[in-house]
C-alpha cells in the first residue's frame, strides 16, 4: 500500500513528540526508509522543522482557571476599596479659615501619628497587595 507523503508529514509531529502509537511509529519509520530525502530532513532538523502538536486543555482546567480569575478579581476589587479608604483616612487634613482665607492647612498625621499612621501603613500594604494581584492577572492574560 502506497501512502502519500502528505499523510506522513501530518503524522511526523506526533511521531517526533513520542506520542504516536506503535503502529503509527512503524508506518512512519517504514516510509522514512523509502523516502531518503524526508529521512535526511527529519534527522537534520528534527522536531524544529515540523509544527508542534497542540492538544486542547481539558475542560476542568478551563473551569478552574475561570474560577481562580473570578476570585482574584473579587479580591482585587475589595483591596482597591480598602486601599482608597485607608489612604483617605491617613491623608485627612485640618483646614482653618480666617477672614475668608485659608489660615491653616495641616495633615492630621502630624498631630496624631499613631491614630493616622496605622491607616497609612494598612493603606500602603493594601496598595502593594493590589499591585501584585493586578500584575498576576495581567500575566495570566498574556
Amino acid at each position: 500500500m502506497k501512502i502519500e507523503r502528505d499523510v506522513i508529514l501530518d503524522l511526523l509531529p506526533v511521531y517526533l513528540s513520542g506520542e504516536a502509537s506503535s503502529a503509527t511509529r512503524d508506518l512512519v519509520e517504514e516510509c522514512l526508509k523509502e523516502d531518503p530525502d524526508l529521512a535526511r530532513r527529519v534527522r537534520e532538523h528534527g522536531a524544529e522543522s515540523f509544527p508542534k502538536l497542540s492538544l486542547p486543555p481539558p475542560p476542568e482546567l478551563e473551569l478552574k482557571s475561570l474560577l481562580r480569575t473570578r476570585r482574584l478579581l473579587g479580591v482585587q476589587r475589595w483591596l482597591f476599596a480598602l486601599t482608597i479608604t485607608f489612604t483617605s483616612i491617613a491623608l485627612a487634613t485640618r483646614v482653618e479659615f480666617h477672614g475668608g482665607r485659608i489660615d491653616l492647612l495641616r495633615p492630621l498625621i502630624l498631630d496624631y501619628p499613631l491614630q493616622f499612621g496605622i491607616p497609612l501603613a494598612l493603606g500602603i500594604g493594601c496598595w502593594i497587595a493590589y499591585r501584585r494581584i493586578r500584575r498576576r492577572l495581567r500575566s495570566m492574560a498574556e
